[in-house]
């Protein structure tokens, strides 16, 4: 499909990565609902974005989970442990659909983030088994929330993609090269999502030992 001008659901889109995302998302030109469990929470969310950035209050609206559902293309945004979940709840609005698992599964032991295995190696391939007829992508994972969310700055940052379709990964792709800084790069079948996800504690412990916000850029690629 054309990602260009698709309407983007976020379920769970009311912590900080989920609103960041929508507000980067709602930036560059795309229709973002933002969902909840509680309509109203979604509802704080986007008004607290439109406060912040007022430029992009005709590009978002709040719904409850099922109704960002019904969008074009979902990201599940949710905790990960809940991510399988909420897909499954909303299974068989996602048939068919292009379906982003940003979710991380990390655990902080005293000043150390480790990651966690969760069922089916990643957090994507446990949402993917929950929705075996959607087309999941893992992407996002390593974007600083705070950095999604400031519209007015570039993202400098390569965003690792991989999927088990091929054409769902150039739609997400297609997507995140509209967002100015970000470079996608495909890296591979969603089962490469395990170390993608893993990774991100790496770079939160970078975070915490350099006090910075580490986003990863790729050498010697030559994308055209």
């Amino acid at each position: 499909m054309n990602a260009t001008g698709a309407t983007i659901g976020i379920l769970g889109g009311t912590g900080p990565a989920g609103s960041g995302l929508a507000a980067r998302l709602a930036s560059i030109g795309h229709h973002v609902v933002i969902g909840s469990r509680s309509t109203e929470r979604a509802a704080d969310a986007r008004d607290a974005i439109v406060e912040e950035w007022p430029t992009v209050s005709g590009s978002l609206t709040a719904n409850d989970n099922a109704g960002a559902a019904d969008a074009d293309i979902v990201v599940v945004a949710t905790p990960w442990e809940g991510a399988a979940q909420v897909a499954r709840e909303n299974g068989e609005r996602l048939a068919g659909k292009i379906v982003i698992s940003m979710a991380n599964a990390l655990v902080r032991v005293n000043k150390e983030f480790q990651p966690l295995v969760p069922p089916r190696g990643s957090v994507a391939a446990h949402v993917q088994a929950a929705i075996p007829a959607s087309r999941v992508v893992a992407a996002f994972h390593h974007l600083p929330a705070t950095e999604l969310g400031r519209i007015d700055h570039p993202i400098d940052s390569d965003v690792l993609v991989c999927g088990d379709d091929h054409d769902a990964v150039v739609a997400v792709s297609e997507i995140i090269d509209r967002i100015p800084g970000s470079r996608p790069l495909d890296a591979g079948q969603l089962s490469n999502a395990m170390a993608i996800e893993a990774f991100t504690a790496v770079l939160l412990q970078l975070n915490v030992r350099y006090a910075t916000r580490v986003a990863p850029k790729l050498t010697g690629i030559d994308t055209g």
